[in-house]
């Protein structure tokens, strides 16, 4: 399995964080992603990554696709890709309302046709074919009956990129939305991966992407975030923060009936505790919303517990069709996350 690993997007040190990388390097990462939500950028901050890395791969985790034309997607996922040697990974997600709208002041609209047509699109540009794309929400060359000048024409990237086929992961959740990701993207991320009920709230949408999947996509990445610590010590401390983060998305990352998170909280089996957590966090009382997580959900979507434990939740993963561990090390210090993800490694078995 790979073993990737998520960078926070608040807080600050990432100077720090970045020259710290190399000791994951060694240690056996094969993966960094970036995340964007409406701080610091992702993009300029991959940039430095692909100065101060040599081996990892580089991964926006994810990029906000209503909020980049297709084309600029696309460049800046070739210009990565060409700073990286190669590296690059472009994660791509529709968001939700609270920033899409909230934040960039743009519509949060037709999420699936975008998302099909800025994966065309970028595909397009990185072949260095002349762009032309004309649907309800793209118009490429922008003509005069549209409201341009009429003075656009198709236009190829002048640069010729590192690859005409840089990996796209789509982050989805809903059964329509993971179906095109089985179907269209090289690897797919949901925002959490409970093993033993995947199947369940997903297999039925994957199975109907994957009849329409191209063989030349090869097989789906499935990649799954969890929360990584191995050991006794870290236990409570790791299972706080797993429980503080489904809280967070499940309570705050959207509004009642319309929260994406709240309502895979649901699909798990987990309709009153879901409803619970909302409640509480909506009313800002965090911490009894994260106390209101059940810690079995929390231990099933995450790698938490004895080296024993561990190794079992690893088989349970990678039995459910997960083929990246994308991790976040709980640990107190470095040192300690660095050992973490090298056990995880030995754990996981060699990629490739």
């Amino acid at each position: 399995m790979r073993i990737a690993m998520a960078l926070p997007y608040a807080g600050s040190g990432f100077r720090e964080t970045a020259a710290r990388l190399v000791d994951y390097e060694r240690a056996g990462l094969d993966r960094v992603t970036v995340r964007e939500a409406y701080g610091w950028d992702a993009v300029s901050q991959l940039g430095y990554l692909a100065a101060v890395t040599a081996r990892v791969e580089l991964a926006s985790g994810v990029l906000p696709l209503p909020t980049r034309t297709p084309a600029l997607l696309a460049m800046t996922a070739a210009g990565l890709d060409h700073v990286s040697g190669g590296r690059f990974v472009l994660g791509l997600g529709v968001s939700g309302p609270q920033v899409v709208e909230g934040f960039h002041g743009v519509p949060a609209d037709a999420p699936l046709a975008r998302t099909r047509a800025v994966v065309g699109i970028c595909r397009t540009v990185w072949r260095r074919e002349p762009l032309t794309y004309r649907d309800r929400h793209y118009r490429i060359p922008l003509t005069a009956e549209d409201g341009g000048t009429g003075l656009g024409k198709p236009l190829k990237l002048i640069n010729r990129p590192e690859r005409d086929r840089i990996p796209i992961v789509l982050a989805a959740m809903g059964p329509r939305s993971v179906a095109l990701a089985a179907e269209i993207a090289e690897g797919w991320e949901p925002i959490w991966f409970h093993p033993e009920r995947a199947g369940q709230v997903w297999g039925g949408a994957l199975a109907e992407g994957a009849a329409r999947r191209a063989p030349a996509l090869g097989a789906l990445d499935v990649v799954a975030p969890v929360h990584l610590a191995i050991g006794a010590a870290e236990e409570s401390r790791a299972l706080a923060a797993v429980r503080a983060d489904m809280a967070l998305y499940a309570g705050g990352m959207g509004a009642r009936g319309r929260n994406f998170y709240h309502d895979l909280m649901c699909r798990f089996g987990y309709p009153e505790e879901a409803g619970r957590v909302q409640e509480l966090y909506l009313a800002g009382r965090r911490q009894e919303a994260a106390e209101a997580v059940p810690e079995e959900l929390a231990r099933a979507v995450s790698l938490v517990g004895s080296e024993d434990v561990v190794r079992k939740r690893v088989a349970a993963f990678r039995e459910a069709g997960v083929t990246t561990l994308s991790v976040v090390p709980t640990a107190a210090t470095h040192a300690a996350r660095v050992d973490a993800v090298g056990r995880l490694r030995d754990l996981a078995g060699p990629f490739g």
